[in-house]
């Protein structure tokens, strides 16, 4: 086993880290949807989306009927239709991501490296990185384009911090390409860079290009692409019905989120944040979560629990400084490599969702081989309606939608396949719901059943005489 420690300090260990972790991301990935796992929102969107763009069609998304710039004015997803104009999969959105999260890993070292970190503590804090419970837990989840700004971000610090501006505004535009709300973040780095790191020029940057997009994409984009308003704004509702209410809100009336804010809801989210790099937190260098203040609060003030937990995305955004703040305390306090290392792993252990393929992805094993046959026998593009964990599966087209409870009301005649199981209804369903709808379909003379195994059923649509 003595080749163990000449690995880890060899110069091939972080090209085998980066290689081996987009392997293990994509596998992950890969299993939870070939399982049935994956669902409408947020894999099924983004396919159909990208799918639609990559074929020169609007992308309107069918089960969201609005414009995908109306949604987080993310641009970058026109970026990744590139992909699949080659290779027109769901495939390509895993490989895309597991690919980001992997590369991540290069600024991350490179990172420690500028801060005059060795060699073995380098590959300690890569390690780390990838350890971050919530890198695992979000390749899990679905795909999310804010993701692409993972690596942006790291590169951008690294890249300010060696004075390459040019570098550094290359990745400041095409993080903001991935979500709106990014904006905020990117203007609160331009102020830690300026106040805190001295860099005045990159940090002049990344605050008017912050702020100006923030408000080219709240204000003109998305009104544009969606004029009843973004989702977001009701994770809100009780500081107003607008961006600009809230806003004005927040200044004048601190009542009504001051008692939220401060909760213990609250203090537990930032400990699970924090938790997991507790080997680096350090009172003397908590300078770089300046730049996190606005997602931190828009995570804290959000009525959605979901913000406040280590699977879902709103998170993602603070890990960068989360990461420069613990490589500023290791070269400063001399952190051992071990120490890093085991606590990053019992970190991963508690929090990490891999115990999800021997639990919860496993409940519908009973109907894979069902369930695939009866997407093989779906051989067109015409509109589908079917379960939400189905959609990613047959996304490729421009009608699709699945059974969703605030919504009963579905008209057949707008499809050309019903693919239904009552005994698995999916998200945002129910069996009795589903049920219902199966009794439609068999009740309606213009459908026939095409394929029925277990509770799997197909009907397709009479051909016009």
């Amino acid at each position: 086993m003595q080749w163990i420690p000449r690995f880890w300090k060899s110069e091939n260990f972080l090209r085998s880290l980066v290689i081996s972790s987009f392997v293990v991301f994509f596998a992950v990935s890969v299993i939870r949807h070939l399982l049935l796992q994956s669902n409408a929102l947020d894999l099924g969107y983004f396919d159909q989306a990208v799918y639609l763009i990559s074929q020169g069609k609007t992308p309107i998304v069918s089960f969201r009927p609005y414009h995908v710039l109306g949604d987080h004015a993310a641009w970058i997803l026109y970026l990744i239709a590139g992909v699949y104009q080659i290779f027109p999969s769901v495939y390509g959105l895993f490989a895309i991501q597991s690919g980001m999260f992997a590369i991540a890993t290069i600024p991350v070292w490179y990172l420690a490296h500028q801060a005059g970190l060795d060699r073995q503590k380098s590959n300690a804090i890569a390690v780390a990185y990838l350890l971050y419970p919530l890198v695992f837990n979000l390749s899990l989840f679905d795909f999310h384009p804010e993701v692409i700004a993972l690596p942006l971000f790291f590169a951008a610090i690294w890249t300010a911090r060696s004075n390459r501006i040019g570098w550094f505004t290359l990745c400041m535009v095409l993080i903001l390409g991935c979500r709106a709300s990014l904006a905020l973040l990117i203007a609160a780095m331009g102020v830690w860079l300026i106040g805190f790191e001295g860099r005045k020029k990159s940090g002049a940057i990344a605050l008017i290009l912050g702020v100006s997009w923030f408000a080219i994409a709240t204000g003109v984009i998305i009104p544009h692409f969606r004029p009843a308003g973004a989702d977001f704004v009701m994770r809100y509702s009780y500081l107003g019905a607008s961006i600009g209410e809230i806003v004005q809100n927040l200044g004048l009336k601190p009542w009504l989120w001051v008692r939220r804010l401060f909760s213990i809801e609250n203090l537990l989210y930032l400990l699970l944040v924090l938790a997991p790099i507790g080997w680096g937190v350090s009172l003397r260098h908590l300078a770089p979560l300046v730049a996190t203040i606005p997602v931190f609060a828009m995570n804290l003030l959000s009525e959605f629990a979901n913000q406040r937990d280590l699977v879902n995305q709103y998170a993602l955004p603070i890990l960068p400084f989360l990461m420069v703040m613990a490589i500023s305390t290791v070269a400063t306090q001399r952190r051992r490599s071990r120490l890093i290392l085991v606590w990053s792993l019992i970190g991963f252990l508690a929090l990490a969702k891999f115990g999800y393929f021997g639990s919860r992805y496993l409940d519908r094993v009973s109907i894979l081989s069902e369930t695939y046959a009866a997407i093989a026998q779906i051989t067109t593009k015409e509109p589908v309606l079917t379960t939400s964990y189905l959609v990613p599966h047959l996304a490729h087209r421009t009608t699709i939608d699945y059974l969703k409870l605030s919504e009963p009301a579905t008209n057949l005649s707008d499809f050309k396949y019903v693919l239904l199981n009552p005994a698995f209804p999916g998200w945002a369903s129910s069996s009795q719901f589903a049920q219902q709808i199966l009794s439609q379909v068999q009740a309606n003379p213009d459908f026939e059943l095409r394929y029925q195994r277990s509770s799997v059923y197909l009907f397709v649509k009479r051909s016009a005489a």
